[in-house]
């Protein structure tokens, strides 16, 4: 394992590994008082090589690592990718390319839905992993040799994990089932959300255009000053407390200071005024109850029970993940019969489930249990006449 501290050591190990067909990739970062993560080690492994980059020495420049993640010759493999990527791409403007993230494929070989690394490590590769030093503090300095060969195990034994499920979707013939995840984490909108969408990361479930109107943009006023101050978003104000000024509206400090749970500070300062400016712009926009993430999609009720039973027979007999065929949301406009740009009827969703809810929708498609086999069958019939 080789620690990379300068410039020159880097670009050297960069080559090297631009040579690679593949490499695997861990970040170890915290974010707990800031609003942008703070990246504190870079771990990189190929067949031959392991290493770990510290982003905090003095004078170093992360280029030559950000030209790697762009090479589009070097498969880049991650476990659980989002969060790194999401950093890669703030300190960058890059998205490596192309990526294989493993808890994707091992959701497709039938380990379950988001499967750890550790779990995974077990399961594949037969190690019980030592998790003494998982929630260490990565930015002091320095890193002991028990933290850095921990460091280095979140891509050593990456190795054999992704031979491990590239070799079964092959087998399997599933290896174009991931694509499409993979394009989605490839898009730089799944990582950058705009201040104006920061609203429906809220859990509120609301049918008042006016409500939601202030909430979206007490959201995005308060996305966009954590982002300027690089403070969490929750150390500005709460999601409840954001929740309770949108449903009040105050027009003032005396009804901003009534809310249930407002602190005196707060309704008297800065912040009252620039939410109480915020408010005194909002425009109620009736069709913003459509944007909710909540809103109910009228599904028939028994039909959206069948489609989902029959989600869960399929995910089981392909050992596949069922969120990994079909979100709910999917099932609830099969069964609403909201079939445009549907991603289960479209692709190896289809194939494996698509054509399958659309029979069982038209009547089309019995299912029943087999006691002989103990076993679920499908069995399809001609329409009526």
């Amino acid at each position: 394992m080789q620690i990379i501290t300068d410039n020159q050591s880097l670009e050297q190990l960069c080559q090297n590994l631009s040579r690679h067909p593949f490499v695997t990739v861990d970040l170890e970062f915290i974010r707990e008082k800031t609003y942008f993560p703070i990246l504190c080690l870079i771990q990189i492994a190929s067949e031959e090589q392991t290493a770990i980059i510290d982003p905090l020495a003095e004078g170093i420049n992360l280029q030559s690592f950000f030209d790697l993640m762009k090479n589009p010759n070097i498969i880049k493999v991650f476990h659980s990718c989002r969060q790194d990527v999401e950093i890669i791409y703030e300190l960058s403007g890059i998205i490596p390319q192309p990526l294989f993230d493993t808890q994707v494929a091992a959701m497709v070989c039938g380990f379950g839905e988001s499967i750890s690394y550790e779990r995974l490590v077990k399961a594949v590769v037969g190690i019980e992993l030592d998790k003494t030093d998982r929630l260490s503090n990565w930015q002091l300095r320095p890193l002991d040799e028990h933290q850095l060969q921990y460091a280095a195990g979140d891509v050593t034994h990456l190795i054999n994990i992704y031979k491990y499920l590239t070799d079964e979707m092959a087998r399997k013939n599933r290896t174009h089932w991931i694509d499409e995840e993979m394009k989605i984490l490839s898009r730089g909108d799944t990582y950058i959300m705009p201040a104006e969408q920061a609203w429906l990361k809220i859990k509120y479930h609301s049918h008042n255009a006016k409500v939601l109107s202030a909430l979206r943009d007490l959201a995005a006023w308060r996305e966009k000053r954590a982002r300027d101050k690089n403070v969490p978003r929750q150390n500005i104000l709460k999601d409840d407390i954001l929740i309770m000024i949108a449903a009040a509206f105050p027009q003032n400090k005396e009804e901003l200071m009534q809310i249930r749970g407002m602190r005196k500070d707060i309704a008297v300062g800065k912040l009252a005024d620039e939410m109480l400016d915020v408010l005194s712009h909002t425009v109620v926009d009736a069709k913003i109850v459509k944007q909710n993430k909540n809103e109910n999609i009228p599904a028939i009720p028994a039909l959206y029970e069948l489609l989902k039973m029959l989600l869960k027979i399929v995910s089981q007999k392909e050992g596949v993940v069922a969120r990994l065929i079909a979100s709910d949301t999917d099932i609830q406009k099969l069964a609403a019969f909201k079939d445009k740009n549907n991603p289960t009827l479209s692709g190896w969703r289809q194939d494996i489930f698509g054509s399958q809810a659309l029979e069982l929708r038209k009547g089309e498609l019995s299912i029943r249990y087999v006691p002989e086999q103990k076993d679920i069958e499908f069995v399809s019939r001609e329409p009526h006449a």
